[in-house]
């Protein structure tokens, strides 16, 4: 009889998912069996080796032929990855949210398309609190005998831009 083939993960009953991580199952008595999840091919192995003694499989169908026992098999099979009702209620709260900050999105998109006076108008307001308050920064610290600003520091030259501009 030909030999077993192995998958792309290399290993015996180990299944390579487009997220990448890795499946083990086994058949037996005409159905496949899922053992779990798991993030590396090692671990799909050891679960599918642990399967495969508890079936009483030959050693021919076992990955790591070092291990001896079912015991060994199972003591080195990590746990498979359980999804819990946790799990799935957290795993929709994201997707709730990220389907809220999609259609404020879309929203914000549609409604600078249909004003974008008003938009501009909120950034350049925005600007000029911003542009006011770097000046009042600057003033204080003019007035501060104290100041960690040095002589060439750019800050400066928000306190200078708006005397010149009250002057005119």
């Amino acid at each position: 009889m030909p030999p077993c083939r192995r998958g792309a993960s290399g290993f015996r009953g180990v299944r390579v998912h487009p997220s990448g991580r890795f499946t083990a199952e086994i058949r037996a008595g005409g159905f496949r069996l899922t053992l779990g999840t798991y993030n590396t091919p090692e671990e799909a192995a050891r679960a599918y080796d642990a399967a495969a003694w508890r079936f009483r499989r030959p050693g021919h169908d076992i990955n790591f032929p070092d291990v001896e026992s079912l015991e060994e098999a199972e003591f080195l099979a990590p746990p498979p990855c359980l999804v819990t009702d946790e799990d799935r209620r957290r795993h929709r709260q994201v997707q709730r949210r990220i389907a809220i900050a999609e259609r404020d999105e879309q929203l914000m998109r549609q409604w600078r398309a249909r004003s974008p006076d008003a938009f501009f108008a909120n950034l350049r307001a925005q600007r000029r609190s911003n542009r006011r308050n770097r000046r009042a920064v600057a003033a204080f610290e003019l007035e501060n005998s104290n100041t960690t600003w040095t002589e060439n520091d750019p800050r400066w030259d928000d306190l200078w831009t708006e005397t010149t501009s009250d002057d005119e």
